[in-house]
Formats: structure tokens, sequence, C-alpha cells
């Protein structure tokens, strides 16, 4: 991964990038014997603050991992994390921590004298960007290939191919594919926020080192001679109000309260009866095991299942909300099982860390109780004998007339 040159002269300015593999100890000598040649003016590295202060600080912060589940973040936060711990298990087959060259190229600036500049966009902006561009489809795909790749084996995955790039970006380049939006947020878009810091560095100064991920060195080029970047786009969040997610839920909430309210007028009260206990059955049993595959505390369990029946009548709340409040107020999880996440050595060290404990709680209660709302909605159909196509029709004409 040899490092090479991009320059640009403007006033006798000059960018050289060198292309890295963040878990590649040859990298990180290409980087500082780059460095020492060049001595420039600036060291410019492709982290944001938030990743930098995590390279640089032994202890992790705490993360309110209740409000995380609030917000609904549960599975992006879950996903960050079986990330961070596949990139470490690279690492440690080839001696190196990942971003450990950044960490070297920052001590070399310092020694030579250069400033160092961050220049990538803050991390949860990436993510918030990239999870909210995926369907649920295309999340499951993601999530399912990420781990196959920690849990299948190393031959599969072409390990030599990964140590070229980042990660992230080695997963994406497989995911592209399936959603090009993905890699559009995670790469191209990165690469556009990286150009615009470095030309903007160019105005106080006449020599930087770009130290990026070779999967961005081609990208940053063909930028810094793009003629504008639109930065504010680039640095939004959006979350529209009304979501496609969200009115899925909708439609659901109202063909089950239809379907019981067809119940009610024109069948008998024990129709009705036996409708909701198959519906409360259903959803709390199938979310119930969602929470017990991830090994939840009993009382999770039956918060899963005392719960899913309303949950999957309101878009706003997830049964998976419930029992993972429950189980982070049992195992109560610390900035230092959030640390020990990275440092496992199997699946069952995993499993047994609190903190990704409560993610997984949330995460399989969700599945649980989604697959018992479909299952749910066709045995109430089943057991009461309606006429679904009749049903559907008068329905929608009621709903349109």
């Amino acid at each position: 991964m040899g490092s090479s040159g991009e320059e640009q002269n403007n006033q006798k300015k000059e960018v050289i990038i060198v292309g890295t593999a963040h878990v590649s100890k040859k990298s990180i000598e290409e980087v500082e014997e780059t460095i020492e040649k060049v001595r420039p003016d600036v060291v410019a590295v492709e982290l944001c603050n938030r990743r930098y202060q995590a390279l640089i600080q032994e202890k992790h912060q705490d993360i309110p991992i209740i409000d995380v589940i609030r917000r609904g973040e549960a599975p992006l936060l879950l996903f960050q994390l079986m990330l961070s711990y596949f990139q470490r298990k690279i690492g440690e087959e080839y001696g190196v921590k990942p971003g450990e060259e950044m960490i070297a190229a920052i001590k070399k600036a310092e020694e030579i004298g250069a400033d160092v500049l961050l220049i990538d966009r803050d991390i949860g902006i990436t993510f918030k960007r990239f999870w909210n561009s995926l369907s649920i489809l295309e999340k499951l795909k993601l999530v399912y290939y990420l781990i196959k790749s920690l849990f299948i084996g190393e031959n599969e995955m072409e390990i030599d191919e990964m140590l070229k790039e980042d990660v992230l970006e080695a997963l994406v380049k497989e995911f592209r594919k399936i959603s090009p939006s993905a890699a559009k947020i995670l790469i191209d878009e990165r690469d556009a926020y990286m150009a615009f810091n470095i030309l903007s560095a160019l105005n106080t100064y006449d020599k930087i080192v770009a130290v990026v991920g070779a999967g961005h060195k081609k990208g940053i080029e063909k930028y810094l001679k793009s003629e504008k970047i639109d930065i504010a786009e680039l640095t939004t969040i959006k979350e529209g109000r009304f979501s496609i997610a969200k009115l899925f839920g909708y439609g659901i909430f109202i063909i089950v309260m239809a379907l019981f309210l067809f119940i009610l007028i024109n069948l008998s009260s024990n129709a009705l009866i036996t409708a909701f206990i198959y519906w409360f059955l259903i959803n709390g049993v199938l979310a119930a095991i969602g929470a017990f595959i991830a090994r939840g505390h009993p009382l999770s369990i039956l918060a899963a299942f005392l719960s899913a029946w309303l949950t999957s009548l309101n878009p706003a709340i997830a049964a998976g909300w419930v029992s993972g409040i429950v189980e982070a107020w049992i195992r109560k999880p610390t900035a230092r099982d959030l640390q020990e996440i990275t440092k496992a050595n199997n699946f069952n060290e995993l499993l047994n860390n609190k903190f990704f404990k409560v993610l997984l709680v949330v995460a399989l209660t969700n599945v649980g109780s989604g697959i018992g709302t479909f299952l749910g909605i066709y045995y109430v159909i089943k057991v009461t004998g309606i006429d679904i196509a009749g049903f559907l029709k008068d329905l929608i004409f009621n709903l349109i007339r």
C-alpha cells in the first residue's frame, strides 16, 4: 500500500494524499516516512473529533443506553459495536490496533512541529445518514453480512482484500450492489467532506499531507478538482416527520383495529375474546422468544410478553424498547461494559456483556414482535372465519368514501 501523491498547484500549494490500510504495520511505517520526508505545514487525518477522542482515551464515555432505546437508535448502536468488534479482531490478527496509523501520523506531525487537522465528518452524522437511507430489508441484509463476517470464518471474508481499505468501506463495497445509497453516504460523501476541509486548509497552509484510508484516496483526489462542494447538505440529518416505517405501522394499526371492530359488530362477543387471546398470545410469545434468545433477564422476557400485543398497535413504541429498558434497569451497564465489548474473544463473551445484551434484547424482541404481528393478524382472521377479501374491500371503500 504505497504512499502516493496528489499535487494541487495553486500558488505553490501542495497536497500529498497517503492511502493507508487501517490495520497494517506497513501503512504506519509509510505514513511516518512520508511526513518525515515532506515535512508539511499540517497533517490532515481521516478522523473526526469523536473518533480521535475514542482513540486516545483509555476509557469510554458513558452512553445513556435508556435514551438510546427511547430514540429507537439501539439497532444502529448495536451495528456500530459489532463493526468495532470485527475491526479489532482483524487488527489482532495482524498485530495492529485499528486507527494506529492515524495516531502515528498525529505523533509524527507533533514531532516535526506541524499542525494537525481532523478532516472527517462526525461519525454520528455519518452513521445516522447511513442508517436512515436503508430500507428494512437492506438493514437486515447488511446485519446478516456483518454477522457472517464475524462468526463464519476469515477464509470466506478475504481478509487480505479488507486490509486495503477501512473495514466498514470493505463491507459496504460488498453491499453496494444492494444499496448504492449506503456506499454513497459512507464513502462518497465523506470523500467530498474531507476534500472540502483540505481545500479550506489551503487558505492557511502551503503544504499538506493527508492520511486517509486507501478506499478514500481516489474520491478525495476527484473532489479536490471540484468547483463546488455543498458542505451544508453533507452535514444535515434528514429525519422526516412521516417515514415509510411509520406509515406502515399506522397501516397495521388501522387493519387490526378494523378487524376487531368488524368482529365486535358482526360476530359474537366470544369471537372477540377469542381473537384478542390469539392476538395477545402470538405477539407476546414471539416477542418473549426474541428476548429469551438474547438471554434476557426473566423480567425482560415477561415485559416483552406483556407489552407486545399493545406495542404492535402503536407505531410510536416498540416491544423491544420496553424489554430493553427493563433489561437496562436490571443489568445497569456501565462505560466499562461498553469498553469491554470490543475486547471480547468470542460470541459467548459478547452475549455476557451487559451493554451488548441490552441492545440485543431490544433488537431480537422487536424481531419477534414483528413476526408476531403478522402471524397474529393471520390467526385472528383464521379463527374468526372472516372473509378477508370482502373485509378489505369494505375497509378500503369506507376509508375513501
